[in-house]
């Protein structure tokens, strides 16, 4: 495409066109150290430019500043994108590394008035459950979702995080659009049963972090060195310490195929995730983070890059070496409860 554009997925089964990458916009209010809002700015309005139209958000973002922040850009290209927010999750205030999780009806209507309010929208285009709550059916949770449907306040349904028969539970109930999870070059393990179950149930894959919050593009090596006390990449296990440095070793691959496409590793991670849609047979729409324009043309540009089979198989070995645990605590994720 000479504009630059990227092209196009449907999200779930005969759902709207999307950009088939979108934006992950948390790192713009939350988590990853100091932010520029203006340069946020300029970030949304190159996305769009891009062809980028599923802009990724959630109500525990900042304690519900990052649905603030977007919300102005969100009213003015109202008709040209979809907004993607989510309910469940929440820091405990007197413990911000405690994370607090409710699936329940009051906490969801509460949530789904409070993130409407903040976002100045009349429907929210892809609702997600953020996390489970294993104490609340997740028949019960996704029934009170597909209530909101009906009352015409959210037009789609989302999973994050969830185990493959959670996910066919869920589905039975009322259709998902999409499931999102971490899936990367560093994290594969939804490869086993989410992707298939996704796969046959016709729910769009979109993975987060598929950059593996930035290992994988060489911007930190080790996080406890590199980043600012307020980034919680220091929490995750393996970015920091003797971790930091074993995966550290396992890019050579990645900047060797970097190389030869005259590409970045960033972009060649990003392309190998793309790349999952061909292998697996299932729409991936991946929706890396960045507060930077020229981060988003960089992205972007991946979903143009194609890798060889040889390619592929370089990479493939890399995850099982990783060094620790996406998460300290991974009863949080679909990988802590399959």
């Amino acid at each position: 495409m000479t504009d630059g554009r990227i092209s196009k997925a449907h999200l779930g089964t005969d759902g709207p066109e999307v950009g088939v990458q979108g934006l992950g916009c948390m790192g713009m209010s939350f988590a990853y150290g100091p932010v520029d809002a203006d340069a946020s700015r300029a970030t949304l309005e190159r996305a769009l430019e891009l062809g980028v139209t599923l802009y990724d958000t959630a109500d525990m973002y900042g304690a519900g500043e990052n649905e603030r922040f977007l919300s102005p850009f969100f009213k003015a290209h109202r008709d040209e994108l979809l907004i993607a927010t989510k309910f469940a999750l929440s820091l405990d205030p007197d413990d911000p590394t405690r994370r607090v999780i409710r699936n329940d009806e009051p906490y969801i209507r509460q949530a789904v008035e409070a993130s409407l309010k903040r976002l100045g929208v009349d429907v929210i285009d892809l609702y997600y459950m953020h996390r489970r709550d294993v104490n609340v059916p997740i028949e019960e949770t996704v029934g009170v979702m597909a209530d909101l449907v009906r009352e015409g306040k959210v037009k789609q349904l989302g999973l994050s995080e969830v185990t493959a028969d959670e996910l066919r539970a869920a589905h039975a109930v009322h259709p998902i659009a999409a499931v999102q999870s971490e899936w990367s070059l560093f994290s594969r393990d939804i490869e086993a049963r989410v992707v298939p179950a996704a796969r046959d149930l016709g729910v769009t894959l979109v993975p987060y972090s598929p950059l593996g919050r930035g290992f994988l593009t060489g911007s930190f090596t080790d996080a406890a060195q590199d980043l600012t006390p307020d980034d919680f990449r220091r929490q995750q296990p393996r970015y920091t310490g003797e971790n930091a440095t074993a995966n550290a070793a396992l890019l050579a691959p990645l900047r060797e195929i970097a190389e030869s496409h005259g590409a970045t590793p960033g972009q060649i991670a990003l392309a190998w995730v793309h790349q999952q849609s061909q292998v697996h047979a299932v729409p991936v729409i991946p929706i890396p983070g960045t507060r930077k324009p020229e981060r988003v043309e960089e992205n972007t540009a991946a979903t143009r890059i194609d890798l060889t089979k040889d390619e592929l198989a370089l990479l493939d070995p890399i995850a099982a070496q990783v060094a620790g645990n996406r998460y300290a605590d991974m009863t949080f994720t679909s990988a802590g409860r399959e």
